[in-house]
Parts: C-alpha cells; structure tokens; sequence
C-alpha cells in the first residue's frame, strides 16, 4: 500500500470520511484520539471491530472526520467506513468482513413528522368530553 486509501461511512444522520494509511494503529477522530472522543467502550469496540475481525490491530494509522448525528451514529458510521477502506486496501479481507456483517449500510434514520401528528405516527392525546 503505498498512498493512503479513504471510504465513507454512514450511519442515520451521521456521516464520516475515513483516511486509512501504514502505521501503528492509532485511530484519530476529528483530531482527538478515539478514546477521548467516543468515552462509552461499546462505542470504542465498534470502532476497533474491523481490525478485530482481520486481525490487523496494529498495522494501520486512521484518521477520522466525523459530521452529523450523535456519536452512536458516528462511530457505527466509522465502523462501516473503516471496513470500506480495508476492503480498497485488500479484497481477501472481504469474506470475513461479510461474515462479521461489517459491510452492510444500515439505512433505519429518523421518520419525518406528519401534519396533524404530534411525532411520526404518534397523534394528539384524544379527548372525549
């Protein structure tokens, strides 16, 4: 691998761009480290997940931008972007991230509002009397 390879990674309204380059396996989320940045381990072992699962924890340095939505969606959206970029690194990483249903764009975001609704499909409490 000789220049660095980038994918992006969505997830409800969260959206990031993953720069995926030859290192020791420090991941950067909008200039923090990823520990700081995403304090919840779950939310860390989300982020970790695609190295987990092709066993190259320490190989590679990532740099992550992350926008939009909340940082669950932010960091299943890296975990998506993640296994995009290791996929543009190597396809013999593919069956495994396939398996590990690391590859899969989870489409579910926030239903809009409806007129005459008080949420999506929630509406008004009804009053008899």
């Amino acid at each position: 691998m000789e220049k660095q390879k980038n994918a992006v990674g969505r997830r409800k309204e969260a959206v990031t761009r993953v720069f995926l380059s030859k290192g020791d396996g420090k991941i950067t989320v909008n200039g923090k480290d990823y520990k700081t940045y995403f304090p919840l381990v779950y939310l860390q072992n989300q982020v970790e997940a695609p190295f987990k699962t092709v066993e190259l924890t320490d190989k590679f340095d990532v740099v992550i931008n992350a926008t939009g939505g909340g940082v669950k969606g932010q960091a299943e959206a890296a975990k998506l972007g993640i296994a995009r970029a290791l996929l543009e690194v190597s396809a013999d990483y593919r069956p495994a991230l396939k398996a590990a249903g690391l590859l899969k764009r989870d489409s579910r975001s926030v239903e809009r509002k409806k007129p005459g609704r008080k949420k999506a499909r929630r509406s008004y409490q009804f009053s008899k009397r």
